[in-house]
């Protein structure tokens, strides 16, 4: 047993390591997902996925050109986006539930003009998470330049992903993405489809070259070995990956022990998601709130963390987490760990269910 701590404690090092030489060279040099195809998301927006920045050139802009920063005290602290070299709020705002409902507009804008003010700039959609988009987009005509906003693609083709990518402007308000990610990529089939004449990849080469969008990225709820392949095969600048006390014990499951060490080398922004995976990470005498998951998620070396807020009182919450964020000693992060162990399965269910 204590040579397996001390395995896990060297790689907690190692990571925290790569992290920190990661913002040194970046400041120095500077679900449900695979079933719906683009036809299915035009039809109806998408369905739910119970799951920020204004425009450049692909030139890099000078520190002094990025967007100025939101009204407010803008006191959750700040991270950089990997080699982006763009800093977002270590927190950020989810595009599922409430701001995802069709009859939330309202409230919805009412939260990102929140999160705004409290210095939270990286918004993350997708077509496929209900009226999250349409919701996200009645707010932009406003607020555009002071978002980090980040939406996928889950067609798997060029033709498809360029369909797609149109109609997540139109629904966004906007003429360009900081940031679209190939959205859940979990299994071989993904990755052929993508990388060969034809595929999305070729759409997200393109539209960056054209400068609609800034950044590419890609995510993944499971199969971690999957994604090693894509980000050792391609150069993308973001990862969206689930993080939450449950990889510990996830084995070759863990995108914190197989993909997390890769992409923190590889300078890339990481984005962590299922932070509270929907709510069953908390057990009495496991994970009992919120403080606990989130301090745990970014004591690792993510760049931010994304989490879906269900009304005004959540997000408060979190930003006060954040704004007091310390981060968790090897020993705080085992404890965690071992707390979730006996039902990490069901705090790891979208992995088997999805």
């Amino acid at each position: 047993m204590k040579d397996q701590k001390e395995t896990q404690f060297s790689r907690r090092f190692i990571l925290r390591a790569l992290f920190y030489a990661a913002a040194a060279l970046s400041l120095l040099g500077c679900d449900r997902l695979i079933g719906l195809n683009s036809d299915e998301v035009e039809k109806s927006d998408g369905e739910e996925d119970k799951s920020a920045a204004e425009p450049v050139k692909p030139e890099a802009e000078p520190a002094a050109e990025e967007p100025e920063e939101p009204a407010g005290d803008g006191s959750v602290p700040k991270r950089l986006l990997g080699r982006t070299g763009v800093e977002v709020g270590i927190i950020g705002l989810g595009g599922s539930f409430l701001i995802s409902e069709a009859n939330k507009a309202e409230e919805a804008e009412k939260l990102i003009e929140q999160a705004l003010e409290a210095g939270i700039n990286y918004i993350d959609t997708a077509p496929s998470y209900s009226s999250s988009e349409v919701n996200i987009g009645k707010a932009m005509p406003r607020l555009r330049s002071k978002v980090f906003l980040a939406t996928k693609t889950i067609d798997r083709t060029y033709d498809g992903t360029m369909r797609l990518f149109e109609q997540s402007l139109k629904r966004l308000q906007t003429d360009y993405i900081d940031l679209l990610q190939l959205h859940g990529f979990h299994e071989q089939g993904d990755y052929d489809r993508t990388f060969s004449n034809g595929g999305a990849y070729k759409a997200l080469e393109q539209l960056k070259a054209e400068g609609a969008v800034r950044f590419t990225g890609i995510t993944s709820h499971k199969n971690p070995q999957i994604i090693k392949q894509a980000i050792s095969d391609y150069e993308f600048d973001c990862i969206l990956f689930s993080l939450n006390p449950a990889e510990r014990h996830e084995q070759a499951q863990s995108f914190l022990e197989e993909v997390l060490p890769l992409a923190s080398a590889k300078e890339m922004g990481t984005i962590a998601m299922k932070v509270a995976s929907y709510g069953r990470i908390f057990k009495s005498g496991g994970i009992e709130n919120m403080q606990q998951a989130l301090d745990y998620t970014l004591s690792f070396p993510v760049s931010t963390a994304i989490i879906g807020i269900s009304n005004q009182q959540e997000l408060e919450e979190n930003i006060e987490i954040a704004k007091g964020f310390k981060t968790l000693s090897d020993s705080e992060l085992a404890e965690l760990e071992s707390l979730v162990k006996p039902y990490y399965s069901e705090a790891s269910f979208f992995k088997t269910a999805w």
